[in-house]
């Protein structure tokens, strides 16, 4: 009996341990990235481009998506103010699935941004494939990065380790309470992940 509770005290302790580390984490990324992000278009410095983060379209229920039509108007919003030249659009491209080719004609079509400042990245697959392309592919090292600000922040964080001059402008987020946690709970475990790449000095590739 005194070896099960050893043994379930050890697994309990290194649950808490692990529970503890995951937090340091997301601190972390929150510490280094503080003071980075903006919400409002008159307090954003200016910055060369802006790398949009690609999300879907259409949700699946086949209704458009609010998450990418606010980082679209958040895109067009600092064009319009004159806070960027250039645009990249990143996401992914696939079969009958092309996240870049949507949000530049969404830019030209329905907000009015010049067609021949945008970009198309149809390998931003992921997160930090995109600020890796952006910066290695599309030479492109000051930026203002478009997304929601829960997304921002580890954007950011991948920026910062790529040496870049990098601001988050957040886009507004939809704020159902279903939306909410489950891109909060998502983020928490991806920023561990975005943590331990650097620590570990891993490129995440895919």
């Amino acid at each position: 009996m005194k070896k099960i509770l050893d043994l379930l005290k050890s697994f309990f302790t290194l649950v808490e341990m692990g529970i503890l580390l995951m937090i340091l984490a997301n601190v972390w990324v929150f510490a280094v990235t503080n003071g980075k992000t903006f919400t409002k278009i008159s307090k954003i410095p200016p910055r060369e481009t802006a790398l949009v983060l690609g999300t879907s379209p259409r949700m699946k229920s086949g209704i458009s998506n609010p998450y990418f039509t606010s980082r679209m108007d958040a895109t067009a919003l600092l064009y319009h103010h004159g806070k960027i030249k250039k645009i990249i659009v990143s996401g992914e491209k696939s079969k009958g699935y092309d996240e870049p080719s949507a949000m530049k004609n969404y830019l030209v079509y329905q907000e009015g941004v010049p067609e021949n400042i945008i970009t198309e990245d149809p390998k931003g697959f992921k997160t930090q494939v995109s600020i890796n392309n952006c910066k290695n592919i599309y030479q492109q090292n000051n930026v203002i990065i478009v997304s929601q600000g829960f997304h921002n922040l580890r954007a950011l964080f991948y920026a910062r380790n790529n040496d870049m001059n990098a601001l988050g402008f957040d886009a507004q987020d939809v704020l159902s309470n279903q939306s909410f946690y489950r891109n909060q709970s998502r983020e928490f475990l991806a920023r561990v992940s975005a943590v331990l790449f650097y620590i570990l000095n891993i490129e995440k590739k895919g």
